[in-house]
């Protein structure tokens, strides 16, 4: 199947999952064009590989014989819809492209879950590229070992992260669906875990073969996967015994079907991270990768963009940019940040009225493994506030379970807080799916001047 011979305009095309997308068109030999509000590495990377970018959103960017595509965020009132429509012109949503490339791949592996998709599919595509498999990839995060967040391959394997968050994830028949746990999230779309769990038992029942986590007692419950694996149950396909963690990553032996394997060292930290490399092994596996290739490539892994990214130090100081949003990501996280630094500092930008309103509860008892927490105004990702939360009332549950919050509104707040009280040996976490990383840089740079002023030391 081929998609039909058109010019193909992406309106948001600065998003990381509609750039993947029209990155893999672009290099397929189709027209592309897109536009977004800002310009980004992304579009810059897009542009210089043909595609025609627009800064803002006009009605006469969109070419007169275009197929239209939008994600979920773009609204009815943008002027290149109202144009299309005008125009008569095919609208598809991004998932309907994704699910045809999908299509198109016989060995097709698409990765699911509420957390983790982004590390286990792209961990699957990295041990694919290291064994010479020659993947097409598109993901939800930038990777260093194919320099973005797509690549287009030439084999009969492609690799895709599938976003449950507006339910398109029922679109999607790929030969191989990875599930890698199932929770309450994204509730400006969904009301109940109920609802959570139909959308993944749809994808299930359309893919040939389910991988499944089943630690997750929601997918235990739920799903019958033809392949599992777990750090918990030892009657699963794929099992991990004798594991270790340090402060440089994880090693423990993996057993396939309950025969010895081999030895597994993991560069990224923490007990999730060895869940989303067991689950990549066993779909590498069942692709036919020998054992030998997995294990020389699975050290050399050092994640995607925003998960756990050590982004500079300074005078015993290391800054880290981590994606989590969601109070399960955010314990994990910090779970692993603790195995690293016995010092670990929270900063919490919370993503979402939505999401804050149904789990605000659970927020508040996530923040254990931290020894100081820092909570922002809440970033509203284009909701309105329609339940009068802030982000003092989340600082304020947090509090009911932390000694040591405070409660810092703005970034720029933030960066004045951190540069007088951040001390030698902590490590700071910057969590959230907002801009908050947007204050990484201008921390680390008062860091450097405030220190530099007060007792000059060298970079560390």
């Amino acid at each position: 199947m081929a998609l039909p011979d058109r010019a193909y305009h992406f309106i948001g095309v600065g998003g990381i999952g509609m750039s993947a997308i029209a990155q893999i068109l672009v290099e397929q030999g189709y027209r592309v064009s897109g536009s977004d509000l800002g310009q980004n590495r992304i579009t810059a990377k897009l542009a210089s590989k043909g595609a025609t970018i627009y800064h803002g959103h006009r009605a006469d960017q969109v070419p007169e014989n275009a197929i239209v595509i939008c994600s979920t965020a773009i609204q009815g009132t943008n002027p290149e819809v109202q144009r299309a429509q005008e125009l008569g012109l095919p609208m598809l949503h991004r998932s309907d492209i994704l699910g045809e490339l999908i299509a198109q791949h016989r060995r097709s592996v698409a990765v699911g879950g509420t957390h983790g998709k982004t590390t286990t599919s792209s961990l699957i595509s990295f041990l694919l590229l290291r064994a010479g498999l020659d993947p097409t990839i598109v993901v939800g995060g930038e990777v260093s070992a194919w320099q973005g967040n797509a690549r287009l391959g030439h084999s009969s394997i492609l690799v895709a992260e599938a976003d449950e968050s507006d339910g398109t994830l029922v679109k999607f028949a790929p030969h191989l669906g990875v599930i890698t746990n199932m929770e309450l999230d994204h509730t400006d779309h969904y009301q109940s875990l109920e609802q959570v769990v139909t959308t993944f038992q749809e994808f299930a029942a359309r893919c040939a073969v389910v991988v499944a986590c089943v630690d997750c007692p929601t997918v235990r419950s739920h799903l019958r996967p033809d392949i599992s694996y777990s750090l918990e149950q030892s009657e699963s396909d794929y099992t991990l015994r004798q594991v270790q963690y340090s402060s440089q990553g994880s090693s423990a032996h993996v057993y396939e079907r309950g025969c010895f394997l081999g030895e597994l060292n993991l560069g990224v930290l923490g007990r999730h991270n060895l869940s989303n490399a067991l689950g990549a092994i066993a779909v590498c596996r069942y692709l036919g990768v020998p054992w030998a290739s997995l294990a020389a490539a699975l050290p050399e892994f050092v994640g995607a963009s925003r998960r756990f990214e050590i982004k500079g130090s300074w005078d015993g100081i290391t800054l880290v940019d981590d994606y989590a949003h969601h109070p399960s990501e955010i314990r994990v996280t910090l779970a692993a940040a603790r195995l690293r630094s016995p010092q670990v500092v929270a900063i919490f930008q919370p993503h979402r009225y939505s999401r804050i309103h149904s789990l605000l509860t659970e927020f508040g008892g996530a923040f254990g493994d931290a020894d100081r927490v820092i909570v922002t105004d809440i970033y509203a990702a284009g909701e309105k506030n329609i339940y009068g939360l802030s982000g003092d009332q989340v600082a304020a549950v947090v509090a009911e379970h932390h000694t040591q919050v405070s409660y810092q509104p703005t970034l720029a707040d933030v960066q004045s807080h951190l540069q007088h009280t951040l001390k030698s040996g902590d490590l700071a976490v910057f969590l959230g799916a907002g801009n908050l990383n947007q204050a990484i840089a201008p921390t680390l740079a008062a860091l450097r001047e405030f220190r530099a002023i007060s007792h000059p030391v060298s970079a560390g």
